[in-house]
């Protein structure tokens, strides 16, 4: 089949590279001509995936026309900040038929549209999926073993998303539950950042077991709210993606994390990073949606005061620690 990606990050190149493994025609776009120039020069990402080399098939161009037009499938690989404006400029050249696939993790500042709704709300008439999961690119890249999930409303773009990206390293669930499946991804960075922060103040492994725990409860009780099943957070895009996000070396939530617990500003952690750490965007959507829907998130309210409001950290713990007795 043929792929367009729009985004040529570090999650972009490594699914591109699985894609052309499985025999694919696959195209990548990037607005940003610097980017494009150094992936074409060197064949891999020098900053973000050192060391990983690009195939000379895959295509990789600012001429967003070429990477859209003729694609049976256009993946979404741009920060959550970017979808509907990518969305925007690409629009003028899909066709009702292509599917259009969402493999970042976020919400819409200010709507609060998941990812999903963003690119129904721009293409009503496609068909749309979101792919999500415990998948570091840097792992993708290296070919290690990678379960995903694939969320739809149509079940034959379930299997077909299944068939395209299936190899014997990357096996792809399948499940009908979007709005699980997207907001287990968006919200599990804001609880990654703050797994991050408690290691960053040199707490141990109680901390954040209980935090991860604590924090699916969270995410499950939003997600419950706006129509989800618990399946999801018991899945792939739950408990599995929390448990790599919240734990790994290559997380960059979890990064961040540590350099505010270890002192560092919202701002000097993000610069640091160097790349976008979509936890700090997800976690003002995030609270605003547990008010919405009425939902109980200390732990996303606590998040908030310290990335927005410069709240003390040790203070912030001793809130948490303190909250009036309850059954789990």
């Amino acid at each position: 089949m043929k792929i367009g990606i729009l985004g040529a990050g570090s999650w972009g190149i490594a699914l591109a590279m699985l894609l052309n493994k499985n025999k694919h025609d696959v195209k990548m776009w990037s607005i940003i001509e610097e980017e494009v120039d150094m992936l074409n020069r060197h064949r891999e990402h020098v900053k973000h995936l050192p060391g990983i080399k690009i195939d000379e098939n895959i295509e990789i161009t600012t001429n967003v026309e070429k990477v859209v037009e003729s694609a049976d499938i256009v993946l979404f690989a741009v920060p959550s900040k970017f979808v509907r404006s990518t969305a925007e400029v690409v629009k003028e050249f899909c066709n009702k038929e292509q599917i259009l696939l969402n493999v970042g993790k976020g919400l819409e500042s200010g709507t609060l549209l998941t990812l999903e709704q963003v690119l129904v709300d721009v293409f009503p008439e496609n068909p749309v999926a979101v792919l999500s999961g415990p998948s570091h690119a840097e792992e993708v890249a290296k070919n290690m073993p990678t379960s995903v999930v694939v969320a739809s409303k149509d079940e034959v773009v379930i299997k077909k998303v299944q068939e395209v990206f299936m190899n014997p390293t990357f096996r792809v669930y399948g499940s009908s539950d979007i709005i699980g499946v997207e907001i287990g991804g968006a919200l599990k960075n804001v609880i990654a950042l703050a797994a991050g922060i408690s290691d960053g103040l040199g707490f141990g492994d109680n901390s954040k077991a209980a935090l991860m725990t604590r924090g699916m409860a969270e995410i499950s009780r939003l997600g419950i709210a706006m129509g989800a099943t618990v399946a999801s957070f018991n899945g792939l895009s739950g408990i599995g993606d929390l448990i790599v996000t919240c734990t790994s070396r290559h997380s960059r939530n979890r990064r961040a994390g540590i350099l505010i617990g270890q002192g560092m500003s919202l701002e000097e952690a993000q610069k640091e990073v160097e790349m976008v750490v979509e936890g700090v965007y997800a976690a003002k959507s995030a609270l605003a949606l547990a008010k919405k829907y009425k939902v109980e998130m200390p732990i996303v309210e606590q998040v908030n005061k310290v990335l927005f409001n410069n709240k003390d950290l040790r203070e912030t713990v001793d809130e948490l620690m303190a909250r009036t007795k309850k059954f789990e």
